[in-house]
């Protein structure tokens, strides 16, 4: 196959490759009805593929198709969406008849370049500005855009990631210490602990204001619920607090989020890390989803401070002796992990 700079490249208006169109449901998500269900509510967000949450059937509303690319007016967002779906305010449809998972990947990262022009505001992306733009895209002899040539490059692209990944995954499940046992969960004795019982360090981030950032390669850990907590990344040594191998959960903003890292990290004012050097990797992520119920307890207007959070309790499972199971929780989160590798490497093996 011919590689990309050996391509014809050529500049066509945005209205010769798609159909533009509104969305067929703009649904405010104070209207939305039913309980949560099988269809994607589309917004205007940059994450998640734009899939705010799952929604079900919506009465006064009609879906749009999949196959199709959503274009986020304002926030210039562009996403592929294979199933039907519904969206919320402000939303464009872009559909063209080639148009499958692999030409939308290839086309997707050009339609971004351009819609980078635009900005929040008075020059956001609206429909008269959309429909004026150009894209680059590999042409034929004839002229016409390469559809062909873009769905063999991604699906080669596709194949190399694939098999990259499933070497990966092989080599997970070849590691021995990944099987474990873990039995089940009613057959175990639970008991409730302080934070204190269970983490020998916890400890609040540092101060670090936004003009005192400099641009590094060091995680950024603050209060998002997003991207495992991480808000940027940092060349900052000095005067911050550093941090490795614990949870942090965030005091304010997102109350209550909390994420494992194994990585070194600068931690923020709004987190706090909760830390014991004796308790392993999957003994952690099996108490994160038990200490993200403080979400539920705690708010914006009531922030979990140093003195709440060594008064809070949870609990987990408790050997004989009544001390915090961290031999079961390990061996309970390296099952489930092996039982998923499985799960992904019988997928692999069908896609390759």
């Amino acid at each position: 196959m011919k590689t990309l700079d050996q391509c014809n490249w050529k500049a066509y208006p945005i209205t010769d490759i798609f159909t533009i169109t509104a969305t067929k449901s703009g649904i405010d998500r104070n209207k939305l009805t039913g309980e949560s269900g099988d269809f994607p509510y589309i917004t205007r967000t940059d994450n998640n593929n734009a899939w705010d949450s799952f929604i079900g059937h919506q009465p006064k509303y009609k879906m749009d198709s999949g196959n199709v690319i959503s274009v986020g007016l304002d926030t210039q967002t562009a996403f592929y969406q294979p199933i039907p779906f519904y969206t919320g305010q402000n939303l464009q449809v872009f559909s063209n008849e080639h148009m499958n998972k692999h030409i939308a990947m290839f086309i997707l990262p050009l339609l971004k370049i351009q819609l980078k022009k635009f900005n929040w505001g008075g020059n956001g992306a609206t429909l008269g500005r959309l429909k004026r733009l150009h894209i680059m895209l590999p042409s034929t002899p004839e002229g016409t855009p390469d559809y062909t040539f873009m769905e063999e490059y991604m699906c080669q692209k596709e194949q190399t990631i694939l098999a990259k990944y499933k070497v990966h995954i092989s080599n997970m499940l070849d590691n021995q210490s990944l099987i474990g046992g873990g039995g089940k969960s009613s057959n175990v004795n639970w008991k409730e602990f302080y934070f204190t019982d269970v983490f020998t360090e916890i400890q609040r981030g540092k101060r670090l204001k936004r003009a005192d950032h400099s641009n590094g390669k060091m995680p950024y850990v603050s209060s998002t619920a997003l991207c495992n907590g991480v808000d940027g990344f940092l060349g900052n040594t000095e005067s911050v607090n550093i941090f490795s191998n614990c949870i942090t959960i965030a005091n304010s903003g997102s109350v209550g989020s909390a994420f494992f890292h194994s990585y070194e990290f600068v931690a923020s004012d709004h987190v706090t890390k909760l830390q014991n050097k004796e308790v392993s990797k999957y003994a952690y992520l099996f108490m994160l989803p038990i200490i993200n119920r403080l979400a539920e307890k705690y708010s914006f207007n009531r922030e979990i401070n140093d003195k709440r959070i060594k008064r809070e309790r949870f609990v987990l499972p408790a050997t004989p002796e009544g001390t915090p199971d961290f031999a079961y929780m390990d061996a309970y989160m390296r099952n489930i992990e092996l039982q998923q590798l499985l799960k992904y490497l019988q997928h692999l093996n069908v896609c390759l």
